[in-house]
């Protein structure tokens, strides 16, 4: 059976609580993702999706200076390296989102998302079901 592990991205860039909603913006753009994790003494405390910033930032007339904590996620959901992949989805469609930190020992290790899900034959049901899921959803998560 497939874990998360398998399909995660590994290599993931982060913002700390010092930062402001420009710079996570930058790191957006110039990495082309959607998800930024937001870290103190490298352990997570938020996340910061390009939804937050148009919803919670640019929507509310927060400038580019606003501190991250002001718009950032705190509500978590996250997945464990070794959670199987119909795991994941199945919780990504609970919870309505469309990436998930991955903790390994309290610390980040990876994102997971639905497209990283989707690029393998063998789990594109899995992504499918979840991201129907979270299309008929209620719409409210910003993850």
């Amino acid at each position: 059976m497939k874990s998360v592990k398998d399909y995660m991205s590994s290599t993931v860039d982060y913002c700390t609580t010092l930062d402001n909603v420009f710079e996570v913006a930058v790191k957006m753009k110039n990495q082309d993702v959607g998800i930024i994790p937001i870290l103190e003494e490298d352990r997570l405390v938020g996340v910061i999706t390009d939804r937050d910033i148009v919803v919670r930032g640019v929507a509310e007339k927060h400038p580019g200076s606003t501190k991250v904590t002001d718009i950032m996620s705190t509500d978590l959901y996250t997945a464990d390296p070794d959670m199987s992949i119909e795991d994941a989805a199945r919780l990504m469609a609970e919870k309505q989102v469309k990436r998930l930190p991955v903790i390994q020992g309290g610390k980040l290790a990876g994102i997971i998302s639905l497209k990283d899900i989707a690029v393998d034959n063998e789990t594109q049901s899995q992504a499918g079901y979840a991201l129907s899921e979270i299309s008929e959803g209620p719409g409210n998560n910003l993850h």
